[in-house]
């Protein structure tokens, strides 16, 4: 099964963490403690297309909130 985990980076500039928060989740993250912000769990093993296409939206939905992120794909 396929995870993809998210580490942010917010600028104090940017959007509250709250936003930043609901616009994940709205995408399906959800909070995550064990050393990341958010983790994606797509219930399945994924192509590394499809892992991209994710990145892709992910990059799009943060759009102009100065947030850097990190994301790690690991197939568990």
């Amino acid at each position: 099964m396929t995870r993809t985990y998210l580490l942010l980076q917010l600028d104090s500039e940017g959007a509250p963490y709250s936003e930043v928060a609901e616009v994940l989740q709205d995408m399906g993250f959800r909070p995550e403690i064990q050393g990341y912000d958010f983790v994606y769990d797509w219930g399945r093993s994924v192509s590394t297309a499809e892992s991209l296409e994710l990145a892709d939206r992910l990059h799009a939905a943060l759009r102009g909130k100065r947030v850097g992120f990190r994301i790690e794909t690991t197939d568990e």
